[in-house]
């Protein structure tokens, strides 16, 4: 029974601290995932459920061919160390491809990708 309890306890322990094991999952973006803008974004931000290390995160927006569109400036927002993002030329209508692969503060790499559509401001 003693070893039992023993387990239950070490469980609940473990249980109480999963952020100490967790990755950094991308929780949002803009433009969103999967999403239709109208115009183009001036950039494009994304948000982690972690702090991320600069020097090993990164992301690119790719055009529909997959040449690399943005203006390769990405940067952490410096109030928000969960926020990764980049500025892009005016784009064109069309799909575009952003691929990003982050190391969150607690050494774990995650890697994603997603698409959004640019079509014309509608008049």
């Amino acid at each position: 029974m003693m070893t039992f309890r023993v387990v239950i306890a070490a469980l609940a322990a473990l249980a109480s601290v999963p952020s100490a094991w967790a990755h950094a999952f991308l929780d949002h973006a803009a433009p969103a995932v999967g999403s239709t803008v109208h115009g183009s974004p001036a950039e494009v931000k994304l948000w982690f459920t972690q702090a991320l290390e600069p020097a090993f995160s990164t992301v690119r927006v790719l055009d529909a061919s997959g040449r690399q569109v943005d203006r390769k400036d990405k940067q952490l927002d410096a109030s928000d160390r969960a926020l990764i993002k980049v500025t892009v030329p005016a784009l064109a209508p069309g799909t575009y491809r952003v691929l990003w692969r982050v190391l969150s503060v607690d050494t774990h790499v995650s890697e994603g990708d997603f698409k959004f559509d640019v079509v014309p401001y509608m008049k």
